[in-house]
């Protein structure tokens, strides 16, 4: 009986510091900068629109 008393005691305890940790604890990520290449295509190599659907029209 002892034993699960003690046992008892150690869960509330742990739930309460998890508790706190989550209220009070410092957890702001490190602000870092990310740079990624960025490749563009050079002008004439772009696809070109169709004669049949231009743009802001239906088709019609």
């Amino acid at each position: 009986m002892r034993l699960i008393k003690v046992l008892l005691v150690l869960i509330v305890l742990a739930f309460a510091g998890l508790t706190g940790f989550a209220y009070f604890g410092d957890m702001t990520p490190e602000p870092a900068q990310v740079s990624q290449p960025l490749e563009l295509a050079p002008a004439e190599t772009r696809p070109e629109a169709s004669p049949s659907t231009a743009a802001g029209t239906d088709g019609n």
